[in-house]
């Protein structure tokens, strides 16, 4: 029998009834003929709540504490959100006639790094899994989680279900694996900026990757880059209707590209720039060396060089990362590594990127982009430019109006 893994977020098992409605779809796929793997994720605002028990019981109101927890306890208690879910979707299952039985990461086992709270998976051994299937049992798999070379639980951190999903689709040799959230699939932006997007019937796997890595929210960057890797297709559906979603798969399997695909956004962004900066071998890696080494989220740089051998380096990096990035610079001057006229901060920017895999083969695209902005009198302060994406920094004040302004350009309302 063909296998399916089926992956239900948190807004989708938010409570009992939400269950039962994600339980009816995955009975449907049963009733079609289906080995299904469930992967659940904790009810929503429950994994929240656990890390608040946390951080309470390790740092007490008014303790002279300085904020640590150990992280082997903190997986033993956030990864219990998804572990309830689990159980009650197996029962919830049971109850509807689809023999089902749920799992824990330990269980299976899905086998990770050592990183609790951002463990990697690093294998997951199925036999198990494969034995309960031939007996005619369905798997319903806590997300998020695994066990680490120590024996203890770890945790997957941001994305870590839908990461789990794709992971559990590659091993079991899963036919596609669906993805159910609060939305019916990926659009050509968001709607709630532009009434006028278009729900995308396909995707390519390079094209998810960078919407998801410039403030798209259906797909976590790190299932994208894991279903590119083992060519998983992906199917983004809504838990609350059977419309058709959107797949995510190889570009081979797109009849036809469209230049761009889709506009992203990311709001909280932050501009800096040092001035002045001595021009000579290694100065790039004495400003980004700090920065990578204080987790600082480094994304566009532009470095300008004049003729009397000074230059001037732009970055951005997220708007709450700003105080951490001149702390970093600042140690470094202090200790002779780097040197500056002025730094200059500017917090009220965004980013706006259009993304398509029919780039590669058509030219012009950054100039209708410019064009397009340039008509709303929009400032570009920014650029940056990969194979398949182009990117800018403009006023935060105008975002919503440059990604209204890019989806007309390219006429993205149209199939």
């Amino acid at each position: 029998m063909p296998r399916l893994v089926m992956k239900f977020g948190g807004t989708s098992v938010a409570d009992l009834d939400k269950i039962r409605n994600a339980a009816a779809k995955v009975k449907r796929e049963v009733d079609a003929g289906y080995e299904v793997a469930v992967i659940v994720s904790a009810m929503s605002g429950k994994t929240n709540e656990l890390v608040g028990w946390v951080k309470d019981a390790s740092n007490p109101p008014g303790a002279n504490s300085p904020g640590f927890y150990d992280a082997r306890e903190y997986d033993a208690v956030v990864a219990s959100g998804e572990q309830v879910t689990s159980g009650l979707m197996a029962l919830v299952l049971q109850e509807m006639g689809v023999p089902a039985r749920s799992w824990q990461g330990w269980q299976v086992p899905l086998r990770t790094t050592a990183a609790h709270g951002a463990a990697r998976i690093e294998t997951i051994e199925t036999e198990l899994l494969d034995q309960k299937f031939e007996e005619g049992l369905h798997a319903v798999i806590a997300g998020f989680q695994g066990i680490g070379p120590d024996g203890r639980i770890t945790t997957l951190g941001r994305g870590g279900s839908d990461t789990t999903a794709v992971a559990f689709a590659a091993a079991l040799g899963a036919a596609r694996c669906d993805i159910y959230t609060d939305v019916d699939g990926v659009y050509t932006t968001d709607p709630r900026i532009e009434k006028r997007a278009r729900k995308l019937d396909r995707i390519s796997y390079e094209e998810m990757l960078e919407l998801a890595s410039l403030g798209a929210k259906v797909l976590q960057t790190r299932s994208v880059e894991l279903a590119l890797r083992y060519k998983v297709p992906l199917m983004v559906r809504s838990s609350f209707n059977d419309e058709p979603g959107t797949l995510v798969c190889d570009e081979e399997d797109i009849m036809e590209s469209k230049v761009v695909s889709g506009v992203a956004y990311q709001r909280d962004e932050a501009k800096i720039t040092l001035m002045e900066v001595e021009d000579r071998p290694g100065v790039a890696a004495a400003i980004f060396g700090p920065l990578a080494e204080a987790g600082i989220n480094v994304d566009m740089i532009v470095q300008n060089i004049s003729e009397e051998g000074r230059t001037d380096m732009t970055f951005s990096c997220p708007e709450d990362q700003v105080a951490l990035a001149k702390k970093a610079l600042d140690g470094a001057a202090g200790r002779g590594e780097i040197a500056w006229r002025d730094m200059v901060t500017e917090d009220d920017v965004a980013k706006v990127s259009v993304v398509g895999i029919g780039m590669r083969s058509h030219a012009g695209v950054a100039q209708k982009m410019f064009k397009a902005l340039a008509a709303e009198n929009i400032n570009i302060k920014v650029i940056t430019t990969s194979e398949i994406k182009v990117s800018v920094l403009v006023e935060r004040k105008y975002m919503e109006l440059a990604v209204q302004a890019l989806h007309d350009a390219f006429e993205l309302e149209k199939a």
